[in-house]
């Protein structure tokens, strides 16, 4: 599984080319019949891809299948803007203002229209407006849009955000979320008039009234958490071409063409099912099988062998490449472990010693040459947090930052450092992976062996979940260490505030699930978010890369080599690097017949 990073992608200097979508008249293209079953390495969890619990690939490719938005990006990557579904423009740029305007007859899939009121909602939810109130949401990100301190204007089916400073990713910061009425019925009941239901939210967010909020606010934080259908259909509408038909926990996931769906591209089989299974050599005899279609997954040198002998037996076409994913381990800084200061009575300087120390056990090299080159020969460390290998700016960044050497496998300084901090050895290492995923569980067997010579005990603490990502459960992480991927989901050069900055509430963390805080790095984010000037944003990534190495957050060590394969009986796999991934283009899926 990869967790999502909303807005933050490659980082690079590199203008997202816009695209129309096609206006012309809806004509569905439905196949009757016909059903595709793919797989996915994690299960479906969370139909709320913009909480912080459900900000997940795993989550974000039904949500892609069954929701629509103003835009999209194919497998270029351009940005294609669907006007079947609405329009947004720049009306101001002192003060930057936008409008957002859904077209007319755009429905969820009850009927009830998609206006304004949807996204006053996810405006309240996503901008940080009610934080620290009782209406506390726990948003993925508020990045960008917490520079709209102000209520939104609207009109019917439009909305207006001015914003109190230029936000660099305007055009990627906003979009429809879950259903205002949906939302609101589910917190309250006794209402079950959409309209009426749309009208109470709008006048308490208007009002500020938090106390109404509330369990609106719990509501969108928990309610479109489900591992099987749930009995309320109101926690699952769609406004894309499928619904959600049936979930089996930890199984699969199948959708059903939407009869209301009328704008878009329209999708040629009229289900889809999407199963759930973690080792990717499971999933391609599966699609020797006949089983399932499209196969993807964290591959090693061993499945893409037996992919290779599928595409030679029975036909299917191997799709590879880089995704614009990087895999990365974490220190947590504030849950009383190895690397809190509070564990060494509030001494910072020996917590980061002991979080240094651990850094230089890790054998980045090895796990590259072992794991990763056997796909991808050329593949190299990843030294950067914030930009793509292979763009100027990350050269520029690398060379800069002082990265070099500093986080190379080191096991003689890592016990000097150790010794230096005056901490007993072995030093406990809890330390979180997606068990079940054949490639972490290798990465884990490197680093205990490496770190185990410096004086690291590293203990199995992994689990199936990712429950340390949602903070209504674990408000702070258990773990000591994890190892998970980020994923890019846009062109976007703001937004890593979402990862990196500081939270004084849990459920305002976003994707800090570490407990990181630096104050420099707080102002410096929140700079970067308004900065256009290129080689100013360059200048302002290269000190946050500064401060994460000194503060020794953590380290990168590759970036994903990508691999699909899908069978000889679909047509239109095109596999994208951006999430969600082979997704992207699932309405040009078709059937191929004998």
């Amino acid at each position: 599984m990869k967790k999502r990073r909303l807005g933050l992608v490659g980082l690079m200097s590199v203008v997202a080319v816009t695209l129309s979508g096609c206006a012309l008249p809806y004509e569905s293209q439905v196949v009757e019949g016909t059903t595709i079953t793919v797989a996915f390495n994690q299960a479906f969890d969370n139909y709320n891809t913009g909480s912080s619990a459900g900000n997940a690939t795993k989550n974000a490719n039904i949500a892609y299948m069954t929701n629509s938005g103003f835009q999209y990006y194919n497998n270029v990557p351009q940005l294609v803007k669907d006007t079947g579904y609405g329009t947004f423009e720049k009306i101001s740029d002192e003060p930057l203002t936008v409008k957002y305007t859904i077209n007319d007859g755009v429905k969820w899939s009850d009927g009830t229209q998609i206006d304004a009121a949807d996204m006053l909602l996810a405006w309240a939810a996503s901008s940080g407006k009610f934080a620290g109130t009782a209406a506390e949401f726990s948003p993925a990100s508020t990045s960008g849009l917490e520079l709209v301190t102000q209520t939104p204007e609207i009109d019917g089916r439009s909305l207006t955000l001015v914003y109190d400073d230029a936000y660099v990713d305007w055009e990627l910061a906003f979009g429809v979320g879950m259903p205002a009425h949906g939302t609101v019925m589910l917190a309250y009941p006794d209402i079950t008039d959409p309209a009426e239901a749309k009208k109470l939210l709008i006048e308490a967010i208007q009002n500020e009234d938090d106390a109404w909020l509330a369990p609106v606010a719990k509501s969108w934080n928990e309610d479109y958490q489900f591992t099987s259908l749930p009995s309320n259909p109101l926690q699952y509408l769609s406004s894309g071409p499928y619904i959600i038909e049936e979930v089996v926990e930890d199984q699969y996931i199948t959708l059903v063409s939407n009869p209301v769906y009328t704008w878009g591209p329209s999708p040629k089989f009229e289900r889809i099912t999407v199963r759930f299974i973690e080792d990717f050599i499971a999933q391609l005899q599966a699609l020797e099988n006949g089983e399932i279609d499209i196969a993807s997954g964290q591959p090693t040198a061993d499945s893409l062998e037996v992919a290779k002998g599928i595409a030679s037996s029975a036909g299917a076409t191997i799709h590879q490449g880089d995704e614009a994913t990087y895999e990365h381990i974490d220190l947590t800084f504030n849950n009383g472990g190895p690397f809190d200061p509070a564990s060494y009575g509030g001494d910072a300087t020996k917590a980061q010693k002991v979080r240094q120390a651990f850094l230089l056990t890790i054998p980045r090299d090895e796990i590259i040459e072992k794991i990763i080159k056997p796909l991808n020969p050329n593949a190299t460390v990843r030294e950067s947090f914030l930009s793509i290998p292979g763009s100027d700016r990350y050269n520029a960044i690398v060379a800069e930052s002082g990265a070099a050497g500093v986080r190379d496998l080191d096991i003689e300084r890592a016990k000097a450092l150790l010794e230096e901090a005056g901490v007993s050895t072995p030093v406990d290492v809890n330390f979180w992976y997606p068990t079940g995923n054949v490639r972490r569980s290798q990465e884990l067997e490197l680093i205990q062996l490496s770190a185990a010579l410096a004086g690291f005990n590293v203990i199995d603490t992994g689990e199936p979940d990712w429950t340390f990502t949602d903070p209504t459960v674990e408000p702070i992480n258990p773990h000591d260490a994890v190892i998970f991927a980020w994923q890019s989901t846009s062109l976007a050069v703001a937004g890593s505030d979402q990862i990196f900055a500081s939270y004084t509430d849990p459920l305002e963390k976003g994707g800090n699930y570490n407990g990181y805080a630096n104050p420099k790095v707080d102002e410096l984010l929140a700079k970067l978010n308004v900065t256009t000037d290129l080689d100013q944003q360059t200048a302002i990534m290269l000190e946050v890369e500064q401060n994460l190495i000194s503060d020794a957050y953590g380290t990168m060590i590759f970036q994903f080599p990508g691999l699909t394969v899908s069978s000889s009986k679909v047509s239109g796999v095109s596999p994208s690097a951006l999430s969600p991934g082979y997704f992207w283009n699932f309405w040009e899926w078709a059937p191929v017949t004998e």
